[in-house]
This record gives structure tokens, C-alpha cells and sequence, in this order.
């Protein structure tokens, strides 16, 4: 019998996803409470993010040896993580396309509209 499939991600999931990885990405030692600032959600939210992305395999978390804060982390993205990152961002792409095509085609409208 087929395992069922669990449903494609929320497109406002999958931007969280793509905006965390990105943000790990390009600064592996952001801390929790810093990830939660520069995106706008609540710690409980950054480390719910965190979670699920170490659960799924797509980062790996390492601890700072030298640190003298023994808090501090790298979260480093996976070869899974840095997959799931590009197709995400084929996705990111493909919606922010289809959002600009549809609102270039509401200004020709209005422009229409006020010429006439």
C-alpha cells in the first residue's frame, strides 16, 4: 500500500523556508533572536523554523569550540539544504513572476481606465 503524501507547502511556508535558508546561508552564525529580528517573527516562530529544518535534515547545527558563549551556533545548510534552497527559489521566482506579469497588466488597465 502507498504511504500518502503530505501536501505541498503553503506558498507564504515555503517563502519562510526560502528567506531562513537564505538568511543561514549567507551568515551561518546568526543567532536565533537575530534571525527573528531580521525577519520579522517571533523567536518562538525562528526557533520553530530552526527545528523543523534540522528535523528534515536540510541544516546542520554546529557549536562554536572556542566560543566562550557556549550558546553559539553555525546553522549550516545540508547538500539537501542547499537542493531544497534552489528549488525554492525556482518557486520564489516563478510566484514573484506571475505577481509582477499580473500587476503590470492592472497599471496598463487603470492607465486605460484614466485615459479615457
Amino acid at each position: 500500500m502507498p504511504t500518502p503524501k503530505s501536501p505541498p507547502p503553503e506558498p507564504a511556508q515555503d517563502e519562510t523556508l526560502f528567506q531562513v535558508l537564505r538568511t543561514l546561508e549567507a551568515n551561518p552564525r546568526t543567532s536565533q533572536r537575530e534571525l527573528a529580528d531580521s525577519m520579522g517573527m517571533s523567536l518562538g516562530k525562528a526557533n520553530y523554523c530552526l527545528k523543523a529544518l534540522l528535523d528534515k535534515g536540510l541544516i546542520k547545527m554546529q557549536n562554536f569550540r572556542n566560543s566562550r558563549n557556549k550558546l553559539a551556533y553555525a546553522y549550516l545548510l545540508t547538500p539537501a539544504g542547499v537542493a531544497a534552497k534552489a528549488s525554492l527559489t525556482t518557486r520564489f521566482l516563478q510566484r514573484k513572476m506571475a505577481e509582477y506579469e499580473a500587476l503590470e497588466a492592472e497599471i496598463a488597465q487603470l492607465r486605460r481606465e484614466a485615459g479615457e
